[in-house]
C-alpha cells in the first residue's frame, strides 16, 4: 500500500459514494488506474465492506453503554462460547476481548433504560460463564468517529 492508496482510502472513508471519478480527480490520477487500485484494496481485504452510518438518536436508540465482561474461568472453550453468544446478539454493537480487570469489553446499544435492562436481565446475565457485569452509560460522545488516520 503506497501514499495514492491511502489517499484513495480516506477518500472513501469520508464518502463511500464519491464515484471513481471523482476519487481519481482527488488523488491526481486518471479513472482507470483509480478503479483498479480500488479493487485491489477491496480484493485485499483492507477495504471490509462500504455501510452507510447512521445517526443513532434519530432511529430511537437513546442509550450506549460499556460492559465490562468477566467470566468465571479463564478457559478456552468459555471464551469461544461466551465469543458466539455475543455474535447473536444485536444489541451488542462492539465486543473485545481485553486484558486487565476484565475479559471482555462489549458496547450495548439500545432503545431507552428499561430496553437496556430487559437486555442485561433477558439476554446479556443468563450467557453460560459470566462471573460479573459491570455497566457504564454514555451521557454525552465527544468524538464518534469511523474513519482511521493513514
Amino acid at each position: 500500500m503506497d501514499k495514492i492508496d491511502r489517499r484513495i482510502l480516506m477518500q472513501l472513508q469520508e464518502d463511500a459514494k464519491r464515484n471513481t471519478k471523482e476519487i481519481a480527480s482527488r488523488v491526481g490520477l486518471s479513472v482507470t488506474p483509480t478503479y483498479e487500485r480500488i479493487k485491489k484494496l477491496e480484493q485485499g481485504q483492507i477495504i471490509k465492506s462500504y455501510v452507510a452510518l447512521l445517526d443513532r438518536t434519530k432511529i430511537g436508540k437513546q442509550v450506549v453503554s460499556y460492559c465490562q465482561i468477566t467470566l468465571l474461568k479463564h478457559q478456552k472453550q468459555l471464551a469461544d462460547s461466551f465469543k458466539e453468544e455475543m455474535l447473536s446478539l444485536p444489541e451488542i454493537m462492539e465486543c473485545h476481548q481485553v486484558s486487565g480487570n476484565y475479559d471482555f469489553l462489549l458496547k450495548v446499544v439500545v432503545d431507552d433504560i428499561p430496553g437496556f435492562h430487559q437486555f442485561i436481565n433477558e439476554k446479556l446475565s443468563i450467557v453460560d460463564g459470566i462471573s460479573t457485569i459491570h455497566s457504564s452509560f454514555v451521557l454525552n460522545s465527544v468524538k464518534d468517529n469511523t474513519a482511521y488516520t493513514l
